[in-house]
């Protein structure tokens, strides 16, 4: 199996603008369950605002961009990321409004807010530094999902270790900008949906508390940040230390923690040994997991 081409394609799939139409669209269909019965009409506003401004726009300026600069289409020099970042900035905010004119749902309106100022986020971050877009644009709508679903949301946290390894494989971004890129957008967007909605007085119903997103999140990107930590570390063992590591939070998880956490827990842990032995020698995890 050519692991390359394999990592481009989910690199590809996983693009922000790319990625944002499945996630919305489930999203999209859990917003429009109203008494148990299904709102087609809610559903058709929703699906094209974000549709809209949450996909076809940031995707059309990437793509314009990119071909005006004959650059790569992840347009992977850190300064002519300026200005698609600001278009999608302005692209998230005009969704904001549009959605506030029809009188959409407050959790949509809400969540391309979180998009326009994680944006404005990632362009400060990217004067110095090459934060991940991938893994930023992914943990927003998993963050999203998860106050939406819970448990239910937190599975699709399994893309994260998949999108940090396609990342780092091809070489447009180092482990830690992969790491970093996911646990911004995970943490800001369940933090920023809580501090929007009591600021603008816009109560959602239903929404996982802000404590419980909290353990989901912190059940999804701890393995990743372990072995990141080990992975840039000396220390001779590293197997041993990761295992060890790893078991001592599972034990953590199991005696304070509810159980669909701890269970998101073990998927992550999984997947992302799986992921590390998988891409081979290529891939710093997986020396991690090898090392004696």
């Amino acid at each position: 199996m050519d692991k390359t081409r394999l990592a481009d394609k989910i690199s590809t799939i996983t693009n922000p603008p790319i990625i944002t139409i499945p996630l919305f669209l489930i999203i999209c269909v859990v917003l429009s369950f109203e008494n148990g019965a299904f709102d087609f009409n809610k559903f058709i506003v929703l699906e094209m605002i974000s549709l809209v401004f949450a996909s076809i726009l940031p995707m059309a300026i990437i793509v314009f961009w990119a071909k005006k600069l004959n650059t790569d289409k992840d347009i992977s020099n850190r300064q002519d990321r300026f200005i698609p970042l600001v278009i999608g900035i302005v692209s998230y905010f005009i969704g904001v409004l549009v959605s506030l004119a029809l009188h959409a749902d407050n959790f949509l309106t809400l969540l391309l807010l979180c998009y326009a100022v994680n944006t404005g986020v990632v362009l400060l971050i990217t004067v110095k530094w090459k934060i991940s877009v991938h893994t930023t644009g992914l943990s927003g709508p998993v963050a999203a999902l998860i106050l939406l679903l819970g448990p239910i949301g937190a599975v699709f946290g399994i893309l994260y270790p998949i999108v940090i390894w396609s990342r780092v494989l091809l070489k447009k971004h180092t482990l830690s900008q992969a790491i970093c890129g996911g646990v911004q957008g995970f943490f800001l967007t369940v933090l920023e949906m809580y501090l929007y909605m009591y600021i603008f007085n816009m109560p959602i119903d239903d929404m996982i508390s802000l404590e419980m997103s909290i353990l989901y999140i912190l059940a999804i990107i701890i393995v990743p940040i372990i072995l990141g930590i080990l992975s840039y570390s000396s220390i001779t063992n590293k197997k041993t230390v990761f295992y060890v590591s790893a078991a001592i939070v599972l034990v953590i998880f199991l005696m304070f923690m509810p159980l669909d956490v701890t269970m998101i827990y073990v998927i992550i842990l999984v997947t992302s040994i799986l992921v590390s032995y998988f891409a081979g020698p290529d891939f710093v995890w997986f020396n991690v997991l090898k090392s004696s």
